[in-house]
């Protein structure tokens, strides 16, 4: 017997092939490729399946290249007959940007649906890739995948917004030095996304606001003790702080690099280095200043029997957040912690750009 996959499984399944460099294919009609794993055979394969293959990446990419956008967002550029694998991803990857910053004229199209192409987007920043696609169109996109075996997904399948259901998978006490009494979480999302924890520090009352930090995993930071953030120090002071009270609860959300995975954040602390701040990497990348979803945490804390909190944040965007998730935050508590001669550059931009109250 042969079950059909339902859309979050074709969701599963459409990450992991861009991330091996398998074409997916759009039910609006696109053939789509991450131009991060790329290979020269796969190129080649668009390139004859189609005499008008295009190139499309984000808004903040295109206006790095001073590429117009005319669907805001992405921008859809005509690949040119003398482009290589080397120059499609050097229009992807900012990289060699102060070495090569020449790399036009691009042609940008204005004409058509730009909605699948802002899917395929969605979709290749969802697998943590760089935020730009190759694509071909096709008549009978159902057909075409069943025969080439390559998975058919909906464009409200890569839609950030319509985020599978998140699934309690098991929680046990765990004592911990913020407190003995101590217990953790275990969510899982249904859509072949990363799993989220939350950690419950003692017993706290459902029926009153609770001490509650947001805290997106950082591994150089919370791991590695990494000088560049303050992430370290805003999780161990979190649990500190929770343990002085006698309750609370820390939702360890894994979005990485504020939503752009690990590799991608490594990709953003190398551009630093060449002079640019965090907020400026990662539009260079393609990337919006925070890709976090914070319905996340929002769905955890009610599945939990949470309705209110007192945020711990120096972030009013992430108070905004979750009231609009449908969250009473009563309080908004500082968490100015962690700063040091590695980060205070970072620290400033954060407070300028992104409205980080420090």
């Amino acid at each position: 017997m042969t079950f059909a996959p339902d859309p979050t499984e074709r969701l599963a399944r459409a990450r992991a092939d861009l991330r091996m460099g398998v074409p997916v294919v759009l039910e609006d009609g696109l053939v789509i490729l991450a131009v991060e794993t790329l290979t020269p055979g796969r190129f080649q394969m668009l390139r004859d399946m189609s005499e008008n293959p295009l190139l499309t990446i984000t808004g903040w990419r295109a206006q790095t290249l001073k590429a117009r956008a005319y669907d805001g967002d992405v921008a859809r550029i005509n690949l040119p007959e003398y482009a290589t694998m080397t120059w499609v991803r050097s229009i992807a990857d900012p990289a060699d940007d102060l070495n090569h910053p020449m790399k036009g004229p691009l042609f940008t199209v204005r004409d058509g649906a730009a909605g699948p192409h802002r899917a395929a987007i969605a979709l290749v920043k969802s697998a943590q890739l760089l935020p730009a696609i190759l694509s071909v169109e096709v008549f009978d996109p159902a057909t075409f995948a069943a025969t080439h075996d390559l998975t058919l997904v909906s464009r409200s399948a890569a839609d950030p917004a319509d985020q599978g259901a998140l699934n309690r998978v098991v929680h046990a006490r765990l004592p911990m030095d913020a407190s003995e009494a101590g217990r953790l979480h275990i969510f899982r999302p249904d859509d072949g996304g990363e799993e989220h924890y939350a950690i419950e520090i003692g017993h706290p009352d459902r029926s009153k606001p609770v001490l509650t930090r947001l805290h997106s995993a950082c591994f150089t930071g919370d791991v590695l003790g990494s000088l560049k953030c303050d992430c370290g120090p805003q999780l161990r002071g979190a649990m500190a702080q929770m343990g002085a009270e006698g309750a609370g609860v820390l939702l360890y959300l894994n979005q990485e690099g504020r939503g752009i995975g690990l590799a991608n954040k490594m990709r953003a602390y190398s551009l630093q280095d060449q002079g640019f701040d965090t907020v400026e990497a990662n539009h260079r990348l393609g990337f919006d200043d925070d890709e976090r979803n914070f319905r996340i945490g929002a769905d955890i804390l009610k599945d939990m029997g949470f309705s209110a909190v007192r945020l711990l944040t120096n972030n009013p965007a992430k108070v905004d957040k979750l009231t609009d998730c449908g969250l009473t935050v009563t309080e908004r508590v500082p968490l100015k912690v962690g700063e040091n001669r590695h980060n205070t550059s970072y620290l400033a931009t954060k407070a300028a750009k992104s409205g980080h109250i420090l």
